[in-house]
């Protein structure tokens, strides 16, 4: 502490003792069970402690027996079969359609330039009629 916050402290510690002393000794009592309440609930702070702190109490709730109860075990076989759905679906997805236009151009005998051109797309819808 600076010295003038020590002096404080030292003032006040002096004032609250001579409060003390003009209490009741009722007063005193009850004060001093809330004292004694007080410290001996209190706790030192924990150390810190390297590592997942999440990962300890999630092994300790899998081993919780209601930890498989009906609504946790529904929970994780919808995630489950959500889990597998996305993959069946990326697995058999129609093929990527502009591959197939890619291929379609390069294999054609038309040149590509032919597909550029803005007068082809008419001449093609006429010729449809």
């Amino acid at each position: 502490m600076n010295q003038p916050e020590h002096e404080l402290a030292k003032k006040l510690v002096q004032h609250l003792d001579y409060g003390v002393d003009r209490l009741e000794p009722r007063v005193r009592e009850r004060l001093l069970t809330a004292r004694k309440a007080a410290l001996s609930s209190y706790r030192a702070q924990p150390e810190p402690v390297l590592g997942l702190a999440w990962a300890g109490q999630a092994a300790a709730r899998i081993m919780e027996p209601n930890f498989y109860d009906a609504r946790n075990l529904i929970a994780i076989t919808a995630l489950v079969l959500a889990l597998v759905g996305v993959a069946w679906w990326q697995g058999n997805a129609p093929v990527n359609d502009i591959a197939d236009i890619d291929t379609s151009l390069l294999t054609d005998e038309l040149p590509v330039n032919a597909y550029l051109d803005k007068g082809f797309d008419s001449w093609l819808k006429r010729s449809a009629r």
